[in-house]
């Protein structure tokens, strides 16, 4: 089943069209499109806090 974007019912998974309210339904490019985003936003934030927790725990020097 896939869910419209617009009015967020469900419909049939031959769709092209939603049946409820005409618009376009989302093509299964799309959904990977917004997974990669969804990865890419998790890298950055594992990135920042592991920077983060490095600038901390890493030694200084006093000099």
């Amino acid at each position: 089943m896939s869910k419209c974007l617009y009015c967020q019912r469900e419909n049939q998974p031959a769709e092209v069209e939603c049946c409820h309210c005409g618009m376009p339904l989302p093509t299964q490019t799309d959904t990977l499109n917004e997974r990669s985003q969804q990865r890419f936003m998790w890298f950055c934030i594992g990135l920042t806090l592991f920077c983060a927790v490095m600038s901390v725990w890493l030694p200084r020097s006093l000099v």
